[in-house]
């Protein structure tokens, strides 16, 4: 067997518009760039865990919880939030006080000044759509006192909704902040989910669905501060997208702000895929959830009539195979959120089987005479990519069982 394309597994190189892969089959080095675009500025957690934000066109390795690093590829956003890192409070707001996730100078300490509940106020303006699923998020820190954030719509109309608890709010979902975590303890008409950047910060998320569109005059989403006077935390970077899951921070200033989609390809050399069996392997991590996902996981192909890929159908992912224009397979995989994949599908004119995580998962029909040349990725999901190989034979099962063994 050889091992044809090696790419990531914490040997990444990357450059404007190129990310590399290589074949070192018979110890002969030989580079094997993939084309890489995104026409938009964005962030990434680099190798020291701190946010930072590279230039248009510069693929991103994401080091968030994953010491090897992950080729973050991710849909267009917007975050309708205008003044990401700027809070208005019925307390004090400390601003650019203390070090961020991002490492500089510039997260705000908010201080409560009544044992009432106080708000820190986010106002947006955007049309929202109805039946659509949006994503709203902040950054968090303990400092030094114990406190519960509600994080809540102001106005049901605005949402659509009947109201569910008091205030006459639509949705909530209450965070417990203590020293060593943030806990979701609460979620009314809504989802949530808690992420660990490290250095004490989390991102708090909660995710709501719209029953009817929503074209606001001056709306706004509310934090509750819980706790009695003079408790104090820290807080940076809002976020509010469209979407069933959270992207990576898309700072504003006073508008609204857009990262573009990611792009990266390969029309790959003779001598590395373009037989008619072998093995494709990756090995990724569902960061969140496939709810809402569209569009390829990954694609391998001849032309569009005959081609090998892993697509979304409202969420779920699907195994497709078409030659000659035929569709040869379209099964469902059963994937694991929120944690490490490890993924191979064999191909040859006998059988195709897809092992994921050591087990032999399905056995499909199989795929003749197709020479594939072309192989890309799809940010239209919510996983980092680890590590991909290609191998041009068709390994044996207790191969495959090993190779993709967590």
């Amino acid at each position: 067997m050889a091992n044809t394309l090696k790419f990531g597994a914490g040997n990444w190189a990357t450059k404007e518009g190129s990310t590399l892969a290589y074949n070192d089959s018979n110890s002969n080095f030989k580079p094997l760039p993939f084309n890489f675009s995104r026409a938009s500025k964005a962030t990434v957690v680099n190798k020291d865990g701190l946010i930072e934000e590279v230039g248009s066109g510069q693929p991103r390795i994401d080091f968030l919880g994953n010491t090897k690093g992950a080729l973050l590829l991710e849909p267009s956003r917007s975050n309708v939030y205008t003044q990401s890192n700027l809070f208005s409070f019925g307390g004090n707001v400390t601003s650019n006080n203390s070090l961020s996730p991002d490492g500089t100078l510039n997260a705000s300490k908010i201080t409560k000044t009544s044992s009432s509940d106080q708000f820190v106020i986010l106002p947006w303006s955007a049309s929202l759509s109805t039946s659509t699923t949006y994503s709203l998020s902040f950054f968090v820190k303990h400092n030094g006192d114990d406190l519960d954030l509600r994080y809540e719509s102001n106005n049901y109309n605005d949402w659509g909704a009947t109201p569910i608890d008091d205030g006459g709010v639509s949705w909530n979902a209450l965070f417990e902040v203590r020293e060593n975590s943030v806990i979701a303890s609460t979620v009314n008409n809504c989802t949530s989910n808690v992420i660990n950047f490290g250095n004490g910060w989390y991102r708090v998320v909660v995710y709501v669905t719209t029953s009817s569109s929503i074209t606001p005059t001056s709306p706004s989403n509310l934090i509750r501060v819980i706790g009695s006077d003079t408790k104090q935390f820290l807080m940076y970077g809002a976020m509010f997208e469209q979407g069933s899951y959270s992207t990576s921070l898309i700072n504003t200033q006073g508008t609204i702000q857009t990262r573009l989609a990611d792009s990266c390809s390969q029309t790959t050399p003779d001598g590395v895929i373009g037989q008619t069996e072998g093995v494709v392997y990756m090995c990724f991590l569902s960061v969140n959830n496939f709810n809402g996902s569209s569009g390829n996981l990954f694609e391998i192909k001849e032309d569009n009539n005959n081609r090998i890929n892993i697509y979304f159908s409202n969420g779920t992912p699907r195994l497709f195979g078409i030659e000659n224009s035929s569709g040869v397979f379209n099964q469902a995989l059963s994937l694991t959120t929120g944690s490490v994949c490890k993924l191979a599908i064999k191909y040859n004119s006998t059988s195709t089987k897809v092992f994921i995580n050591g087990s032999l998962s399905h056995t499909l029909n199989g795929i003749n005479n197709i020479a594939f040349n072309d192989y890309s990725f799809s940010p239209n999901n919510n996983i980092d990519y680890n590590e991909i190989k290609l191998y041009n034979t068709a390994l044996s099962d207790s191969e495959l069982a090993a190779l993709t063994q967590v």
